[in-house]
């Protein structure tokens, strides 16, 4: 993604009252964001009400800040992984995620570069990234997570299970939280075939991208970039906010072909 097209789409995402649902509509009236800060205040009205329509054609305070803080994070990535930010419509945006009820905009992804070049790549030159092999891989995907506090015994099945599934050739999808999280994703690293060509494991995250939470698991996040993904769609510098927990599970189950809950109480996320 070019920068003037980041900007775009944060600018689309930082404007208040937007929402995902808001800009899904402005979007399929408009096309991409810069078309939509095209528009006249009469039509972004035909589509969004008047107040939201104002808002639109104002910059939103922040938003040379974010540009800045996320260009330079994409720029940062560590020898053998890459960092990519999809925006919906993106082609490498993936599938699964067309079909929840409440697709994110955008998607912040950092992962390990174990791509399998197609032709167009080789003959462009581009760089091939995990998202075009997380297309594949999520057609053989779970989702293991439970409670923060599990017993021993479920903390180690949730690990066995990981572990199992991953050696069967599934990539094991989990929130990377303390407990039955963080055991599926070192089961499932465990499992993995070392020198294979497919993602161990996909850590969906409920903070940004430059930070890792809780910080007990930075080792682990580390390992998990290097023969994994992790993603979110929230925006760099986002830090650990409560309510980001439960919405980002909508992505986690979404991502995921089944979904395996070890040890959690009946009101857990």
């Amino acid at each position: 993604m070019e920068r003037d097209e980041l900007a775009a789409w944060l600018r689309l995402t930082l404007t208040p009252g937007v929402g995902n649902a808001g800009a899904r509509r402005l979007l399929a009236a408009f096309g991409l964001p810069q078309a939509v800060f095209g528009q006249s205040h009469a039509a972004l009205q035909s589509v969004v009400s008047t107040t939201l329509a104002t808002a639109l054609l104002a910059e939103p305070p922040g938003l040379d800040a974010q540009l800045e803080a996320t260009w330079q994070w994409l720029r940062e990535a560590q020898p053998g992984t890459q960092r990519r930010v999809l925006a919906l419509g993106d082609t490498d945006y993936p599938d699964a995620l067309l079909n929840i009820e409440d697709p994110p905009l955008l998607l912040y992804l950092a992962g390990a570069g174990i791509l399998k070049e197609n032709k167009a790549q080789a003959d462009t030159g581009s760089t091939p990234f995990a998202s075009n092999l997380l297309a594949d891989d999520l057609r053989r995907s779970l989702a293991i997570v439970g409670s923060r506090n599990p017993t021993p015994q479920g903390a180690a099945h949730a690990r066995q299970f990981a572990r199992a599934f991953s050696e069967a050739g599934l990539t094991i999808i989990s929130g990377l939280a303390l407990g039955i999280d963080g055991e599926a994703h070192l089961g499932a690293l465990e499992g993995a075939d070392q020198g294979g060509q497919r993602l161990a494991t996909v850590a969906v995250v409920g903070t940004g991208l430059d930070r890792v939470y809780p910080r007990k698991h930075l080792e682990l996040a580390h390992r998990i970039v290097s023969r994994g993904l992790i993603v979110s769609e929230f925006a760099i510098g986002t830090p650990p906010l409560a309510a980001n927990f439960p919405r980002r599970n909508r992505i986690l189950a979404g991502l995921a072909q089944g979904t395996l809950v070890v040890e959690a109480t009946l009101q857990s996320g």
